[in-house]
């Protein structure tokens, strides 16, 4: 089993920036692939960004240039660097780790308003 602990959410003003952190249990690099996904009241669960095996990132339209994905070898952790954010980025954020087997934190609320 496979323990994934996220940090770093909180509550910010539109414009402000939050880094998440998701600290694993089980070798980052070893994973196929680190997401990052959120999930608003009332909304599906959607995918923010990810970071493949080799290091390629994708990110969701309404994220990208304003989100970075990234991981750390020596902390284990992946990262999420959130700018320039919108009240529409308000949700609980779940950091996902698939080694062949699909594991997922406990979430991390982010709130955005004024």
């Amino acid at each position: 089993q496979v323990q994934l602990v996220e940090s770093g959410g909180g509550s910010v003003h539109p414009g402000g920036s939050l880094r998440l952190s998701c600290a694993a249990s089980a070798s980052i690099f070893s994973a196929v692939a680190m997401g990052w996904y959120r999930q608003a009241p009332g909304k599906q669960r959607e995918l923010v960004a990810n970071i493949i095996s080799g290091g390629s990132t994708n990110y969701a339209d309404s994220v990208k240039g304003r989100f970075t994905i990234s991981r750390d070898k020596a902390k284990n952790t992946v990262y999420l660097q959130m700018n320039s954010l919108k009240p529409e980025d308000t949700a609980v954020y779940y950091c996902r780790g698939n080694w062949g087997t699909r594991y997922w934190g406990q979430g991390t609320q982010v709130t955005v308003s004024s």
